[in-house]
């Protein structure tokens, strides 16, 4: 399968711009099965969505994801901020296919930056599969939680797609986080983090497809708006669980 990952200079408020930012950066990879975007790429990581969030129902670039998917037969993954009931705001990772669309609400709220404070918590894993492979979503912050990660409570799955706005402060975090969730559940894991700046804070992106081992399929290195490109090989993650088998020895606590 092949993989774009659409690392964004996601500009504050503007979901317009965003989206024919998206648009570009697609063009580079005009034909993958599945690209992923950043954690709320439409409008920047809003911790006051009153009166600017756009409604579910309504949202310009959820409608835009879908559009894509059906013209170019693939599937795109990313997190919007939506209003989904007066005063119910979620952090809502969409895995949209030709066909479907699937969400998952951001499970581990961000109390550092005030999340808390403005959206609602999700409380179900969300495991999706496209030709042949199956995706855990998770989004930013719930990188810092391997519990809500783990291969078996979660839901058997191949790939974890992680969409985050993760600071420049914090990138080793997000370096040795990444490999260590690929390695600790023998699967791929997809991380797509942000570039630029917003008013609190600077981002360097880093984003990255890693293999089960724990190796970098690719990686950002430039740390620049870009399309980066990988392929998951199913044959070959299917033959390092059965050659190394850790997740017959997993825990399954609850």
């Amino acid at each position: 399968m092949n993989i774009a990952l659409l690392q964004l200079n996601i500009l504050w408020e503007s979901p317009l711009r965003n989206i024919r930012h998206a648009e570009q950066l697609m063009s580079a990879q005009p034909d993958a099965d599945l690209y992923v975007l950043p954690e709320m790429w439409a409008t920047g990581f809003m911790t006051k969505p009153n009166n600017v969030v756009e409604d579910e129902e309504h949202n310009l670039a959820l409608e835009w994801m879908k559009r894509q998917a059906r013209v170019h037969s693939c599937a795109i993954s990313g997190s919007l901020a939506v209003k989904v009931s007066e005063g119910d705001y979620r952090n809502r990772h969409y895995f949209v296919t030709p066909d479907e669309v699937f969400f998952y609400d951001k499970h581990h709220l961000f109390t550092h930056g005030h999340e808390n404070d403005a959206y609602v918590a999700g409380s179900q894993h969300v495991v999706v599969e496209w030709k042949g492979c199956r995706f855990l979503l998770l989004t930013c912050y719930d990188l810092r939680f391997p519990v809500w990660s783990r291969y078996g409570i979660a839901g058997e799955y191949d790939a974890i797609i992680y969409v985050a706005n993760w600071p420049a402060s914090r990138q080793y975090a997000w370096n040795v986080l990444t490999c260590a969730r690929a390695i600790e559940n023998q699967c791929y894991v997809i991380a797509i983090n942000r570039v630029g700046t917003d008013a609190k804070t600077q981002y360097s992106g880093g984003s990255a497809l890693i293999d089960p081992l724990g190796r970098y399929v690719i990686v950002d290195e430039t740390h620049t708006e870009q399309t980066l490109t990988g392929r998951l090989n199913m044959d070959s993650l299917n033959e390092a669980r059965k050659r190394f088998k850790v997740l017959a020895d997993r825990d399954m606590c609850q």
